[in-house]
């Protein structure tokens, strides 16, 4: 699939989407960027990682564009080959990235990887692009853009990654295309796992996003605030709401997705306390006035719950909550444009 010098387009180059940019352009990548609030700074001065696992004052210095239509402009004008690999790390919002990626796919060459958040995401992109190998990813690295093209990250970083729909890794074009990119992904010395079905693995994630993204953003607390504010009553509320996902997950099959499981993500914020905790996502987010991933975080959650008749209230109250904290912040978007 890949030519001599592997392309790579990343959609969406804020923290995760930056940290991979670098990664790859190590691995020796020829990488193009798709920024919108951190261009002008990109294009100018490249992207910089601070990271505990990398090391700081990190540079690479990518291609940059507004939009992969003028990417791709760009490439026809200098007769640069299809991109191997379409990397997704923009905000996971229902109905608007598929048609904003659609002219960078090259069926019969390019691999499409997601890397975002919450479940049931792929089918949009397997319907948009029937005939593109379609992988998704599971990003666990704790980065923060601290100003345009500036990146801190923490002391994690590692992806879980399989083909949509489950195939085994060895199996076509899918599995062909999931074993160039762990190939790729280590030959920048960053961690990745491949699951012949990464399912379980979103669920695994979902623990954490489903009951931390909407408590943190509606509250404006960091875990660790979170729990040292409410106490006993704080940390019975986060752990209810990671029971509710358990009980889900496991009416879709996925047993390995247990209370043990939930025990030892619920442990991981325990064990941050007298520290200033993690931010969420969905909490930066807030603060940037952005758009929230309510629907792949919660709503497709609560969806598959109805369908399987599994009683979710704690996640019921924090959708239909965060669903009006979007809608404010999208009204206030619209006042100040």
């Amino acid at each position: 699939m890949t030519s001599s010098t592997p392309r790579i387009l990343i959609f969406g180059t804020g923290s995760i989407g930056s940290v991979y940019a670098w990664l790859l352009s190590r691995a020796g990548c020829d990488v193009t960027c798709i920024c919108r609030s951190n261009f002008s700074h990109v294009r100018d001065n490249g992207i910089t990682i601070h990271s505990q696992v990398f090391g700081s004052d990190l540079h690479c210095a990518p291609r940059v564009y507004a939009t992969v239509q003028d990417a791709v402009d760009d490439d026809n004008a200098n007769n640069r080959p299809a991109y191997d690999f379409v990397l997704v790390a923009a905000k996971a919002i229902p109905g608007t990235t598929p048609p904003l990626i659609a002219p960078a796919l090259a069926a019969d060459t390019t691999a499409l990887v997601l890397l975002q958040n919450g479940i049931a995401i792929e089918d949009e992109y397997a319907a948009a692009f029937p005939s593109t190998p379609l992988l998704s990813g599971v990003v666990y690295l704790p980065a923060t853009q601290t100003s345009p093209g500036v990146i801190t990250m923490g002391n994690t970083e590692r992806l879980e990654v399989g083909a949509y729909p489950a195939s085994p890794v060895t199996s076509g074009r899918s599995g062909a295309a999931l074993r160039e990119l762990m190939e790729l992904v280590q030959r920048g010395s960053g961690t990745i796992v491949l699951f012949d079905d990464v399912q379980p693995r979103r669920w695994a994630k979902l623990l954490v996003n489903a009951a931390w993204n909407p408590t943190c953003a509606l509250t404006k607390l960091r875990d660790v605030e979170f729990l040292e504010s409410g106490g006993d009553d704080a940390h019975a509320f986060v752990w209810a709401t990671m029971a509710e996902v358990v009980a889900v997950a496991r009416a879709c099959g996925y047993d390995e997705i247990n209370e043990d499981e939930a025990r030892r993500q619920l442990e991981r914020a325990t064990a941050r306390m007298g520290t200033k905790g993690v931010e969420p996502s969905m909490l930066a987010d807030v603060r940037a006035g952005r758009a929230l991933e309510v629907e792949a975080i919660m709503g497709n959650c609560l969806r598959v719950a109805r369908q399987r008749g599994v009683e979710t209230p704690n996640l019921a109250a924090l959708y239909v909550l965060a669903k009006g904290l979007d809608d404010s912040l999208r009204q206030e978007r619209r006042q100040n444009e």
